[in-house]
């Protein structure tokens, strides 16, 4: 009976070596132990045009499913193979960075800045522009028959029902979960990554080709 060797990839994935492996590109299963972990091993693509700087260097590119399949036919010509994850994906190449504890400190400060007095403009400007102290004050005159001084109950539960929620719609209270689900921001982030993959692979695919050949497959076009 031929083997079938399974394969999954993901739309994008991220390595800290120059060389992919098939291991790293995709998840394989098969029934023949032996034939995954020959795979595992082989070489898939060399990040060979990847800038290089005094700290970090990275690449990025795209690759098809085609290519995976190439490469293990390469090995095992005979074997059956059955795709279950993503027909194109990216691939990112950079090198770990070392942190810096005090300017990361000094970033996280600053982003912290930058969102509470941007969100507290977008909160006034919104309560000026649909009135909020003036409802307030006609409000209260109306039910007690009195002036509002501008600090009355009203302000007092609106100021605590807005904080209370937009803990509640982000899901955290400093470090903590309030559920196990996914906060907007998080969904955010993913919904942008995925559509930043989908638009690196259609261009790649409008230009006719997903990746830069690496030094290794010029070789062995030239002999």
């Amino acid at each position: 009976m031929k083997e079938i060797l399974y394969l999954k990839a993901e739309k994008n994935i991220r390595t800290y070596n120059r060389t992919l492996l098939l291991g790293e590109a995709v998840r394989m299963t098969c029934a023949a132990p032996k034939v995954v972990n020959r795979l595992k091993t082989e070489k898939l693509y060399t990040f060979d045009h990847a800038r290089t700087g005094k700290r970090t260097c990275a690449a990025r590119t795209v690759l098809s499913i085609v290519d995976v399949i190439e490469r293990v036919q390469e090995v095992f010509p005979e074997l059956e193979i059955q795709n279950l994850g993503e027909e194109d994906f990216v691939v990112e190449y950079s090198t770990k960075r070392q942190e810096n504890p005090a300017l990361t400190f000094v970033k996280v400060s600053l982003i912290c800045l930058i969102c509470f007095f941007g969100s507290a403009f977008s909160i006034m400007a919104f309560n000026n522009d649909v009135s909020t102290v003036t409802l307030f004050d006609s409000f209260y005159t109306l039910v007690t028959g009195r002036e509002s001084d501008g600090f009355t109950i009203l302000e007092l539960t609106y100021s605590l029902g807005l904080s209370v929620g937009i803990i509640a719609f982000f899901n955290h209270i400093g470090g903590r979960r309030l559920s196990n689900e996914p906060t907007p921001i998080e969904v955010e982030m993913r919904l942008y990554e995925d559509d930043v993959n989908t638009t690196l692979i259609q261009t790649a695919g409008r230009k006719g080709s997903g990746r830069e050949k690496s030094g290794e497959e010029k070789e062995k076009e030239e002999s």
